[in-house]
């Protein structure tokens, strides 16, 4: 498709090509949080509002595994990680119904007091997808067939896993594949994404691993990855993994929110009374630190920016809209929906409760909390750990809506007749 786009061509079959070009992109969503880690969908089209009973079910995959893993979605394919009795898989679903097309063996299963089995998402690039499991086994495999292509295990890098395991969804950038083992040989790790060779390791930055994922970011003239742990936020240099800059940052228990990059500014937040932090890199890569307060205390349901807002779930107020630049609350709201997660697209956020799997669409907008629909994720799943709650995020893409809950794998039509 893209050699016919170079050819010579008239000027009405590259509008043709474009009009078909555009929606195929917008329907994958190759990786945790989409194509720029951001949560922000660039899908338009869908239902502003829903019935009373909620949109309409399209399917129910009822064994997907254990785990809280999410969806990366490919040339309608979706990938997920479940554990099944001992092992860990990465699974291969057809979005046209649900039916299940493959599964390649990860590792062994994470076995822990709040649910067991694999905690991020896939990424999937050229043909390929990458899993990183609860215990720290990583692979890559062939999309198609579910081939495994290689495997690495983060302890062989130094790693030591985390007590409620690997969550970090790793990050597929370029030739590269990054992911965080943690420990004195280096905090973040980048193999070459065909062979597993290590490209490189942050010896510089050697913090243990937490739970957040990396994120890519261009700034100064020069391509970084910057992740979150109990100490510190960091930037390193995609090219060699050296040490660019760095803040100190108070986790505290646990630390799992994936960082915000935008203009130069990184925001990051974490429960357990943490709080949130925004930094300004310096064309020195000097960190300068515009404000640290508790306005947001995001647990693990995820924070959004969009326009100059950021939005989620903080520890106290509830549901919460904070200015990004000011750290200043701009709106609470608590008594709606309980804690849980939150997702973009097309004007609307789509909160999630993590109690009992509701599911609200509000506006997307710094005036308040107003909704548009609810619904409740029926069935639950009845294999969930007693302490375990509805914790995979939301996803939409190409007009639909995944939800999951332990194996039940949940899809649903959101776009607008």
């Amino acid at each position: 498709m893209n050699t016919c786009c170079l050819q010579p061509c008239p000027g009405r079959l590259v509008a043709i090509f474009l009009t078909f070009a555009v929606p195929s992109l917008r329907a994958d969503w190759p990786q945790w949080r989409g194509p720029e880690r951001t949560d922000l969908s660039k899908e338009t089209g869908l239902l502003q509002s829903w019935p009373k009973e909620g949109p309409r079910q399209l399917w129910l995959s009822k064994d997907a595994g254990l785990g809280y893993s999410g969806p990366a979605i490919v040339q309608n394919k979706l990938y997920t990680m479940g554990a099944r009795q001992d092992t860990e898989y990465l699974i291969a679903i057809d979005v046209k119904d649900g039916k299940e097309l493959w599964a390649a063996k990860i590792g062994a299963v994470l076995r822990n007091d709040w649910g067991d089995g694999p905690r991020g998402t896939p990424a999937v690039s050229d043909g390929r997808v990458y899993a990183l499991g609860g215990q720290g086994s990583l692979v890559c495999v062939n999309a198609a067939d579910g081939q495994v292509l290689w495997y690495k295990t983060m302890s062989s890098f130094g790693g030591r896993r985390p007590g409620w395991g690997y969550t970090e969804s790793v990050l597929v950038d370029g030739d590269k594949v990054l992911c965080t083992p943690g420990g004195s040989k280096g905090a973040l790790l980048a193999l070459d994404k065909k062979t597993g060779d290590t490209l490189w390791q942050s010896k510089q930055f050697t913090d243990d691993a937490q739970y957040a994922s990396i994120i890519p970011a261009n700034h100064n003239s020069t391509h970084q990855y910057i992740q979150l742990t109990m100490k510190h936020v960091a930037g390193v240099s995609a090219s060699d993994g050296s040490l660019l800059w760095s803040a100190d940052f108070p986790g505290s228990v646990a630390v799992i929110p994936t960082p915000i990059f935008h203009d130069g500014y990184v925001y990051v937040t974490a429960g357990y009374g943490a709080g949130s932090k925004l930094i300004q890199i310096a064309a020195n890569q000097q960190a300068q630190e515009v404000y640290s307060n508790k306005v947001m205390k995001n647990h693990h349901g995820g924070v959004i920016l969009l326009d100059g807002h950021v939005y989620g779930h903080s520890e106290g107020p509830g549901w919460v809209c904070q200015n990004f630049k000011t750290g200043e609350e701009v709106w609470a709201e608590k008594s709606a929906l309980g804690k849980g997660a939150i997702a973009y697209a097309d004007g609307r956020f789509y909160c999630q409760a993590e109690n009992n799997g509701t599911v609200v669409l509000i506006e997307a907008s710094p005036k308040g909390w107003k909704e548009h629909g609810r619904f409740k994720l029926e069935p639950l799943s009845t294999q969930r750990s007693p302490q375990g709650r509805v914790w995979t995020h939301p996803v939409i893409t190409d007009g639909k809506l995944y939800l999951r809950d332990q194996e039940l794998l949940f899809c649903y039509d959101v776009k607008a007749p």
